[in-house]
């Protein structure tokens, strides 16, 4: 087995059994019978079929685009393939992000997300099975792998999903660093870079009144740098009471894994209405 897939396990038994043992790995407060089996499905159909799709038919495009450059970028300074990622996966994916937010059809496919009422790494890959299929990062990504970074690529992939797994986990490391003089004045870096839980459960917050809760930016998946650079952020190193979906009627399994294939009753009934 691949070092990358080795680590990639471990991070996730290593926040699973963190939330065995201090917040209930299975037994997250406002659960509902639909949330497992939406988190189950989607996070198997994009580890099984949509991630490695998706990466293949990426390098493809760019074979067919740049036939004679396979590999060209391999002899690239390891800090300059990493920027590349940066921009090509992690920017396109903040933009993506964004846009899912702000176009209704979109909210569509990422609203699974945001339909648990509970954060944990168990959400970190629920969305609509259509979501990652669309999402140009990952497009890129094969592109780049095709062009030479496939080596960097399995790093980046293993540090961004340390830094992903513990902003949605509610087991909250950040919040006793605030405690301390000399740590919190690190963690203002820290919180001006990447994601952490305080600022990316403000964007699952429920309730936008509450002071806290900003589901209209905190976008970043890796870097918390694109909402300050793109005036997105907010930073109160507080966390919402509540999370999940404000003002919108509840959707069924079924609907969240397969809009618009499938599509609840009430719904067609208002879009004939």
């Amino acid at each position: 087995m691949k070092p990358e897939i080795i680590a990639v396990l471990l991070i996730f038994v290593v926040f699973s059994v963190a939330e065995f043992i201090r917040t209930g790995f299975f037994n997250k407060q406002g659960q509902r019978r639909k949330d497992g089996i939406v988190e189950a499905i989607s996070a198997t159909v994009l580890f099984a079929v949509t991630q490695p799709l998706v990466l293949l038919c990426g390098g493809l495009l760019a074979a067919f685009v740049f036939p004679d450059s396979e590999g060209v970028l391999a002899t690239w300074p390891i800090v300059a393939q990493v920027g590349l990622l940066l921009i090509f996966d992690d920017m396109t994916q903040y933009w993506w992000h964004r846009l899912n937010h702000n176009v209704k059809w979109l909210y569509e496919l990422h609203r699974p997300h945001h339909d648990a009422e509970y954060m944990s790494i168990r959400i970190v890959y629920r969305n609509n099975i259509f979501y990652y299929f669309m999402m140009p990062g990952i497009w890129f990504s094969g592109a780049l792998i095709y062009l030479g970074v496939g080596k960097v690529y399995a790093f980046y992939l293993v540090f961004k999903l340390l830094v992903i797994c513990g902003a949605h986990s509610d087991v909250r490391w950040d919040k006793p660093l605030y405690k301390r003089r000399w740590l919190s004045s690190l963690m203002w870096i820290v919180e001006r870079t990447i994601s952490t839980p305080a600022t990316h459960s403000a964007h699952h917050g429920r309730h936008m009144d509450d002071g806290v809760t900003h589901y209209k930016g905190n976008y970043g998946n890796l870097l918390f740098f694109w909402d300050i650079l793109f005036g997105t952020a907010r930073i109160t190193r507080k966390y919402p009471e509540k999370f999940g979906v404000e003002n919108l009627d509840p959707v069924t399994a079924p609907r969240q894994l397969l809009w618009p294939l499938v599509r609840d009753k009430k719904q067609r009934v208002d879009e004939i209405a």
